[in-house]
């Protein structure tokens, strides 16, 4: 996951305590009767120090919960690790109870030892689906873990988006951040649901000045997920500035991989500020580099 590794660089260049990050709720989804927020779990565990190196779950885990439910459901399609288990329990629990998700996520970050404030987009239901050619929408964990994310892209839903509000916090820290960062992550399924709620992207106008986007795209092609198919199915160019002409709008900077400054000048004409880097974060020490070139190309 590209934001968590950015956010790992990131958490080494600024306080903690300063740091605040909005994840998408979208690709939420229940397994086992039980709510799962994988993006909300990955930055968690991230920030904690105890993801897995897989880019998801836990390190060091062990599946015998999984196992033993593959008697009942048979053969599972989403993995959940054993620790993973405990921390979607404690969520459904707590949900169960009426808490509401951004609570929740502030009290499992706490526990973990997080001091980062990590705010879901919404404590209302928005659910990402993908429209793939000659098939009905899917959920997004369909589409992208059991599907392998194979198929034509024709269109994304984000169901709830427009009724959904914003969680507590989630505008107050656009409108009183000092910088504001869109991480290199899928525009469509990760940063789009955010966009989409009531206000958000009204926000981010206001403080374009303030705004730097990372490119998820590199040499034409995406580090790791489906960006580059949704790109491509939606009509838009597979590229560094096929992204920033999604973004610009809301961000004043884009930084992209040093592979592709020949897009510099077509970048500027979109009143753009190009900032091109190393922007593969093969470790934590490269990801800490990016952080600092985002952090330095916007204004003190």
């Amino acid at each position: 996951m590209g934001a968590a590794k950015f956010i790992r660089g990131l958490a080494r260049r600024i306080p903690a305590e300063r740091l605040t990050v909005i994840v998408n709720t979208g690709d939420d989804d229940v397994f086992y009767g039980l709510h799962v927020s994988p993006d909300i779990d990955t930055v968690t565990y991230t920030l904690a120090g105890v993801a897995g190196a897989q880019g998801w779950g836990r390190a060091d885990e062990s599946y015998a919960t999984l196992g033993a439910l593959d008697r009942f459901y048979g053969p599972h399609w989403f993995t959940l690790g054993d620790r993973d288990f405990a921390t979607h329990l404690y969520r459904t629990d707590r949900m169960r109870a009426g808490t509401k998700l951004s609570r929740i996520t502030a009290e499992i970050a706490r526990a973990l030892g997080v001091r980062a404030r990590i705010l879901p987009m919404s404590d209302d239901p928005v659910r990402t689906f993908v429209k793939l050619r000659g098939r009905a929408p899917l959920p997004f964990q369909q589409y992208f873990v059991r599907g392998r994310a194979r198929g034509a892209v024709e269109r994304i839903e984000l169901r709830g988006a427009t009724s959904a509000r914003s969680a507590p916090g989630v505008m107050e820290a656009i409108r009183g951040a000092g910088a504001i960062i869109l991480a290199p992550s899928n525009p469509f399924v990760s940063l789009g649901p955010i966009f989409a709620l009531r206000g958000v992207r009204a926000a981010l106008k206001r403080r374009r000045a303030r705004v730097a986007a990372v490119s998820p795209i590199i040499g034409g092609k995406p580090v790791k997920g489906p960006a580059d198919k949704m790109l491509r199915g939606l009509g838009m160019q597979v590229s560094a500035l096929g992204v920033a002409r999604l973004y610009r709008d809301i961000a004043s900077v884009f930084v992209f991989d040093k592979i592709d400054s020949a897009l510099a000048p077509d970048i500027a004409s979109l009143g753009m500020r190009p900032v091109t880097t190393d922007t593969i974060m093969s470790n934590p020490a490269k990801a800490a580099r990016l952080a600092e070139v985002v952090l330095r190309a916007l204004p003190v």
